[in-house]
C-alpha cells in the first residue's frame, strides 16, 4: 500500500524485473493460467519464454495447440522467429566458446569443428572442443589440431550416427522390439495387426457375453413369471375349496 501511496505522488517509481523461463512447454494448464493472470498486474514483470516444440498437447489437458502454449497466453505473446546459424556465425560462437574454455585451436582445426558443426548440431560440436582438448594434452600438443579433432569426432558419435548404428544392429540388442522396415516411432506392421485382431476378438467376446447375459435375463424373467402364475393359480384353487 506505501509503495503504491509513493508511486501516485511521484515519489517512487517502480520498475518490473524480467521472468525468463525456458521449455515452457513442460508448464501444465495451471501454471498458464496463473501467468495470465499474473501479467494483468500493474507490477507484472517482463515475460521471456522458450521453447523448441510444435505443434504438442498443453499438460494437463487433451488440446494441442502450437509450441503446447494456451492459445489466449500466445495472443499476449509478440513472438520471435528464428533461423538457423550460418558456416560463419557457427565459426565466430566456437571461437568464442574456445576463449572461454581457453583452449587455443589451429585455424584448420576450427573450420573442421565448424563443418562438423554445421552437418550435426552446434552443441555437438561445442561438446568435442573439450574432447579435442584432451587429445592434444595428452599428445602434449600446445594447441588442437585437425587430428585431434578428428579422433574425438570418431570416439563420440552424434544423435545422426547414433540412430543409424542402432537401425543397423538393432536386431543384436536386448528387447529389441522394432521392425527395421517400419517407420521411425512407429509400431511393426505385424504388430499392429495383431493387435486390431485382438481387440476384435474381444470385441466379439463382449458381444457374446452380453447376449447371453440377455438370455439369462429373459429367461429367469419367464421362469419369474410362470412361478408368479403358478402361485396366483394355487392360491385362487385354495380359495374355491373354502
Amino acid at each position: 500500500a506505501k509503495v503504491a501511496e509513493w508511486r501516485e505522488e511521484n515519489k517512487a517509481d517502480i520498475r518490473p524485473g524480467v521472468l525468463f523461463i525456458d521449455e515452457v512447454h513442460m508448464l501444465d494448464i495451471e501454471c498458464f493460467s496463473w501467468l495470465n493472470r499474473a501479467l494483468e498486474s500493474p507490477l507484472a514483470p517482463v515475460l521471456i519464454i522458450a521453447t523448441n516444440r510444435g505443434i504438442a498437447r498443453i499438460r494437463g489437458t487433451s488440446y494441442k495447440s502450437p509450441h503446447g502454449i494456451p492459445i489466449d497466453l500466445l495472443d499476449r505473446l509478440m513472438i520471435i522467429s528464428t533461423a538457423e546459424y550460418t558456416e560463419p556465425e557457427i565459426r565466430r560462437i566456437l571461437q568464442i566458446r574456445c576463449e572461454e574454455e581457453d583452449v587455443e585451436m589451429e585455424d584448420d582445426a576450427l573450420d573442421l569443428l565448424t563443418r562438423i558443426g554445421s552437418a550435426t548440431s552446434l552443441r555437438y560440436a561445442m561438446q568435442l572442443i573439450t574432447v579435442a582438448h584432451l587429445c592434444a594434452t595428452k599428445r602434449r600438443a600446445a594447441e588442437v589440431g585437425v587430428e585431434d579433432v578428428k579422433k574425438s569426432y570418431l570416439l563420440f558419435v552424434d544423435l545422426k550416427r547414433s540412430t543409424t548404428f542402432l537401425m543397423e544392429y538393432q536386431e543384436q540388442f536386448m528387447f529389441s522390439e522394432v521392425d527395421a522396415n517400419a517407420p521411425a516411432g512407429g509400431a511393426p506392421a505385424d504388430e499392429e495387426d495383431d493387435d486390431d485382431d485382438d481387440d476384435d476378438d474381444d470385441d466379439d467376446e463382449e458381444e457374446e457375453e452380453l447376449e447371453d447375459d440377455e438370455e439369462d435375463e429373459e429367461e429367469g424373467e419367464q421362469e419369474g413369471g410362470e412361478a408368479a402364475m403358478e402361485q396366483e393359480g394355487g392360491a385362487a384353487a385354495m380359495a374355491a375349496e373354502e
